[in-house]
């Protein structure tokens, strides 16, 4: 099933409904998913502790932000130390809910299960992001790269920045002949995850390395979550690296054009709208995964992308916290929830995919 494109009217007004009604009370007040274009449910209260993705912060944050607002009795704290984190957290029995950029993979299933206590843990796609490949070479504002030169400069194979390849996909920019430093994610991370699949989709042939959370290739520096990433692209004139993009746009990092072959693509809500419009969609009661195009080559199109997670269980939690995880993601699926994500530099989910986002949230704790 092919996803549609989101909607950006919704996605523009629906932060206005972040404001709206959902009283005080910490038990039984009503609407805290939002008044409309999605289901209601009521405040609960407690202590909430999760974390995992670094590329959902953002996000995260403005949830935070506005669920609490509307439900006063509920505290949520959201440790973004990256996706295996997440996972590791969750399936440990330390978190009743863990951000993860991937689904879980067959290996983790189990456990991930068995954590569960007679439930299903369960992937539900929450936000869409676009990768960044973020920048820091003095004199150069504008600065377009294809899959191969990703690719060989993190193999080690391309260090120049004046390299041919690179001067060609830059026509009229002068590049200079200074040396280049990738910077990958050291610790295990989603966003590590979805770019190797993008490289290994557009170019086998110069990415031999796979994909996967860890980093395998063995050229560059690490740098531990997005914000280490930032900061060593930022420090290091001549830095190349990836981030989500909320975390290149609250730094003032202007991305890098994408070729796949079909002429440079900037990121906006269109251009990645297009490569999400391509995505696929499998369902497995209430496991939700997006399958997304890595390999998409149409004009127009950016598709370096990303889906985030929110991995729970179908049942098996303690009360307390299913009723908070249930009533907290219900306000993260809905158009108030949705709606403070295009100005951080997220997306919202598609129509059809949000819908069925609602119907899993709504079904858990379910016998």
């Amino acid at each position: 099933m092919k996803l549609q494109r989101p909607s950006l009217v919704v996605g523009l007004l629906a932060s206005a409904l972040a404001l709206a009604a959902c009283g005080s009370d910490n038990t039984s007040t009503p609407n805290a998913g939002g008044t409309s274009g999605g289901n209601e449910a009521a405040c609960a209260s407690g202590t909430l502790s999760t974390g995992g993705s670094s590329a959902q912060k953002p996000a995260m944050t403005a949830w935070i932000e506005g669920y609490q607002t509307k439900c006063s009795g509920a505290a949520i704290n959201y440790d973004a130390q990256g996706s295996g984190f997440g996972v590791t957290q969750f399936t440990q029995g330390q978190f009743p809910m863990g951000g993860s950029d991937s689904a879980l993979k067959d290996e983790e299933q189990a456990a991930a299960d068995k954590r569960c206590n007679g439930g299903k843990a369960v992937d539900i796609p929450m936000v869409a992001t676009p990768v960044s490949i973020i920048y820091n070479l003095s004199g150069v504002t504008k600065l377009t790269v294809t899959p191969a030169i990703l690719a060989k400069i993190y193999a080690g194979k391309l260090t120049k920045w004046n390299d041919p390849e690179l001067t060609a996909a830059n026509p009229g920019v002068s590049l200079p002949a200074k040396t280049i430093t990738p910077v990958h994610r050291s610790d295990d991370s989603g966003t590590s995850d979805n770019f190797t699949k993008f490289l290994d989709a557009q170019d086998k042939a110069d990415w031999p390395y796979g994909t996967g959370k860890a980093w395998k290739a063995p050229a560059g520096v690490g740098g531990k979550g997005n914000a280490g990433v930032v900061q060593n692209v930022k420090s290091a004139d001549g830095a190349i690296g990836y981030v989500d993009g909320p975390d290149a746009k609250k730094n003032g990092l202007t991305p890098a054009a994408l070729d796949v072959g079909a002429g440079p693509v900037e990121i906006s809500a269109e251009t990645v709208g297009k490569a999400l419009s391509a995505s696929e969609i499998t369902q497995n009661g209430q496991d939700i995964r997006v399958k997304i195009s890595y390999g998409l080559k149409e004009a127009g199109a950016y598709p370096a992308i990303l889906v985030t997670y929110e991995i729970t269980c179908t049942k098996g939690l303690p009360t307390d916290q299913a009723k908070l995880v249930k009533s907290f993601l219900t306000y993260t699926a809905s158009d108030a929830g949705q709606g403070l994500l295009t100005p951080i530099g997220h997306l919202p989910l598609p129509t059809d995919l949000i819908t069925k986002v609602r119907a899993a949230v709504q079904a858990l704790g379910a016998a």
